[in-house]
């Protein structure tokens, strides 16, 4: 992890610099605007990546000496037959669309989003999945 936090480090000094030529060149609020917001962003995930990793054990990508194999194994768990994130994926474009559309449409997507939020969250505490 520390090579990452010093990686988005890096690239946030760059970012801010190309802010500052680009502020200075094109007088143009709106770009000027995103790339100093992703300066900030770049140091929030560099910081956050540099502060985990004094906490937690150094990974194989910390060794120069490190293979590939070194990093194997299991990852995590991940659900292979959801459907909760198809609900959410709609519930969230309805929601979207309503920006083009009308804000009545927030009246039909609020509860696909939030029966697909739900059905997410407990989904491993309920029926056959109750197990696992």
């Amino acid at each position: 992890m520390k090579v990452q936090g010093k990686m988005f480090m890096w690239l946030s000094v760059f970012v801010l610099a190309m802010a500052v030529v680009y502020g200075v060149w094109s007088k143009e609020p709106a770009g000027t605007t995103a790339l100093f917001l992703a300066f900030g962003l770049c140091i929030m995930v560099g910081f956050y990546l540099g502060f985990t990793a004094k906490r937690v054990d150094a990974g194989a990508m910390d060794n120069k000496e490190a293979d590939v194999a070194d990093e194997a194994g299991e990852v995590g768990f991940f659900s292979p037959h959801s459907w909760q994130p198809l609900a959410l994926g709609v519930g969230g474009a309805l929601a979207f669309l309503s920006i083009a559309i009308g804000w009545w449409l927030l009246y039909f997507s609020a509860p696909i989003i939030m029966i697909g939020l739900y059905g997410w969250v407990f989904e491993y505490y309920r029926g056959e999945n109750r197990t696992q």
